[in-house]
């Protein structure tokens, strides 16, 4: 077809004579864009963020965000008669009278966690490519704080059925809000309205999840595409990739209808769990009243860690003020409110800036690190994944407990040496891994890779044949940088390298830059000082190549 329809030239044509967008969506529809399956990490947080829009949307023709009190009267027959809030009474009205109702629910309740974990993946991605780096800080800094105001849309949804497993983890927040310093009754006020539970905390936390949040997210979310498309996407070191171009595929067409059934990939996929896999079963738990409690009752698993962070936390308390009531500052609940989630997000939102500062690197950077190029780095990402891990697991210690038949109060003990030890021992580890695999890179890059041809040589040795790799394996090894370092003088430091913060940086960059595994000495000990491998390799081997072999 080399004509263009005319019921789409005549549209086009009447807004391009209006708006003058000829040219600006000639110029962006050929835009290009890497290809790694990488990259599709946040696309799965983007889709899964449209179908919460939509499913949320569907929920509340039918929800009643409300706390009077009701004798339920509806279709499920284990609790007519029962009187509960008038929210707990619509969700079960959802789930068994609305057609579809149900579905809808579990796909809302899915795609919530497949939104949080898409994000917690992609924000990995970013930090352990170092995508994060300049230009890019400020969009780094926006997604943190779009993770940041999920958990709490997460936690304000999560409590809108008020059931009895949504009640516990309320009280558990009201618990954790009124023990801080301060702002605790103040904020405690704002949420319930009075004293716990109140009449208002449902309609308040239904407004703040879906028109306060919602608004946030979406306007945070645009920004960050916007800045996304300015910027250009980053791409990983190869042939022919550099920090001036782009290599892939243009956004239209073969983008658009790649994203197009990515698009209806996850909605499949969040649509089958849904339908297969049960999810909040609020009508097992009854309605919510403060005098029951639900045994086993967990968290979703965004807000698990924050749980472990109190279970394992010791009862310590602080009195400012003598044996005054008002002094008192509960540290078994400021600690775990503050430290865990501020030491994640914190350092996420600073950690740009602070490699800057030790490093000294000012340059833009739009090709991206393998995990393994920045050996530090990526223990640090480990390390606090090992963190967050050891809180996530131990949120659920009388679980474990439970199940193993181990003391409470064992695994109490366990989370509290873990918390401090796993981190360290993953540090350790990754760092020991990122230069093994350094050490492997070179290796190809020396040697070749193996080719599976065994040769006999003349003094009776058997090796085997290595070729040489691909060219553009090739050239992805080669594309390792070594981390800069601050340019110092042992003699004659520069001027603010000299005080006790300048060595200390100074140290700092010594220790985190460089490169750690060189690859223009041939290996990691240069054994046979060669930089790449000849075109054709010979028929015979060196004697230090053979022993590099057979080690």
């Amino acid at each position: 077809m080399r004509t263009v329809p005319e019921r789409i030239a005549g549209p086009a044509t009447f807004l391009d004579d209006r708006l003058g967008a000829g040219g600006f969506a000639r110029r962006n529809l050929r835009k290009i864009f890497p290809d790694h399956w990488s990259f599709l990490l946040g696309e799965i947080a983007l889709y899964s963020f449209v179908i919460l829009l939509l499913t949320g949307t569907f929920l509340t023709f039918w929800f009643k965000p409300s706390m009077g009190e009701i004798v339920y009267n509806g279709t499920y027959a284990p609790l007519k008669g029962v009187a509960m809030s008038e929210a707990y009474a619509s969700t079960l009205d959802i789930s068994f009278e609305v057609r579809g109702g149900l579905l809808i629910r579990q796909i809302h309740h899915w795609s919530a966690l497949v939104f949080i974990g898409g994000m917690m993946a992609h924000a990995l991605r970013v930090f352990f490519t170092g995508a994060y780096r300049k230009p890019r800080e400020l969009n780094w800094i926006i997604g943190v704080v779009i993770l940041s105001v999920a958990l709490f849309e997460g936690l304000t949804g999560y409590s809108l059925p008020d059931d009895l497993l949504s009640g516990a983890g309320l009280r558990v927040t009201q618990g954790v809000v009124i023990g801080l310093p301060v702002v605790g009754t103040y904020l405690n006020f704002f949420l319930f309205g009075s004293e716990y539970p109140g009449e208002d905390v449902i309609s308040r936390f239904y407004s703040i999840h879906i028109l306060l949040l919602p608004g946030l997210i979406l306007a945070l979310v645009t920004a960050h595409l916007i800045l996304m498309w300015v910027q250009k996407h980053t791409q990983f070191p190869g042939k022919g990739r550099t920090n001036r171009n782009v290599v892939g595929a243009p956004f239209y067409p073969a983008f658009m209808a790649k994203s197009g059934a990515f698009f209806l990939f996850t909605f499949a996929v969040i649509a089958g769990l849904g339908t297969f896999a049960q999810i909040n079963p609020v009508w097992l738990y009854g309605p919510y009243t403060p005098a029951d409690i639900s045994a086993g009752s967990q968290p979703d698993f965004y807000l698990a860690f924050l749980e472990g962070a109190l279970r394992i936390m010791p009862a310590w308390e602080v009195n400012l003020f003598g044996t005054s009531q008002a002094g008192t500052v509960p540290l078994s609940v400021v600690i775990p409110a503050l430290v865990p989630l501020g030491i994640i997000v914190v350092g996420m939102a600073l950690y740009p800036f602070l490699e800057r500062w030790i490093t000294g690197d000012h340059r833009e950077h739009h090709l991206a690190d393998r995990p393994r190029d920045n050996p530090h780095r990526t223990s640090i990402g480990m390390a606090a994944i090992a963190f967050y891990g050891v809180l996530w697991l131990f949120g659920g210690n009388d679980i474990i407990s439970a199940n193993f038949r181990v003391s409470l109060y064992t695994t109490t003990w366990a989370g509290r040496i873990l918390v401090f030890v796993a981190p360290a021992l993953a540090y350790a580890v990754t760092y020991r891994i990122c230069l093994g695999l350094q050490r492997s890179d070179v290796a190809v890059l020396t040697h070749g890779v193996e080719s599976g041809v065994i040769k006999r040589m003349p003094d009776g040795r058997y090796v085997e044949v290595h070729s040489r790799p691909a060219e553009d394996i090739e050239a992805h090894l080669r594309g390792r940088e070594p981390v800069p370092v601050l340019p110092y003088d042992e003699a004659v430091p520069p001027r603010g390298l000299r005080g006790p913060i300048g060595r200390l940086r100074l140290r700092m960059s010594r220790a985190y830059g460089g490169e750690k595994v060189p690859i223009a000495n041939g290996g990691p000990h240069g054994e046979d000082g060669q930089a790449a491998l000849p075109d054709a390799l010979p028929d015979t081997l060196s004697d230090g190549q053979n022993r590099a072999l057979t080690r």
